[in-house]
């Protein structure tokens, strides 16, 4: 098993695992997500990957790829409220169903940690769907604490 940066030839497995993210958003939030989808496509992740402010990466085993961390650099500048600081945020990270308990998604976030101390990033943060527990109490199992809160009121429409 080894973590590295993405590479064209990874796409096929990437986009295999964005449809697993994706179902689990779907049948957490079959109102809000379509299933199956992804939410980029193969040209999309080309750009993704070539792109320094927009880090994926992968975890692998031979050709295979068990997991990945969409990372995003993001930089307030001269904002009125916000200091000047750079965080990383993981827009996306997913571990293969079959690959779950071998600690691919700790291997992966530990990697995103690294690289975002090396590069001196302040934070790193990210969202999680609460339709989807597992996701949040493994990040909590990583150290992460909540920052901010997102909140909803369904409109009931009369029919």
């Amino acid at each position: 098993m080894k973590i590295r940066n993405a590479i064209p030839s990874d796409i096929q497995g990437i986009l295999k695992l964005l449809v697993q993210v994706d179902m689990v958003h779907h049948n957490g939030r079959p109102d809000l997500f379509k299933g199956p989808a992804t939410k980029y496509n193969a040209k999309e992740l080309e750009k993704i990957i070539a792109d320094d402010k927009t880090p994926v990466f992968v975890c692998v085993e031979g050709e295979d790829v068990l997991g990945h961390a969409f990372c995003i650099f993001k930089q307030e500048v001269a904002d009125s409220v916000l200091t000047d600081i750079k965080t990383l945020y993981i827009d996306d990270i997913c571990v293969d169903e079959n690959a779950r308990g071998k600690h691919v998604g700790q291997s992966l976030y530990k990697h995103v940690y690294e690289f975002a101390k090396e590069q001196g990033f302040y934070n790193i943060t990210l969202n999680v769907w609460t339709c989807n527990p597992g996701a949040m109490k493994f990040y909590e199992a990583m150290g992460l604490k909540p920052q901010k809160i997102g909140m909803e009121m369904i409109i009931e429409q009369n029919a």
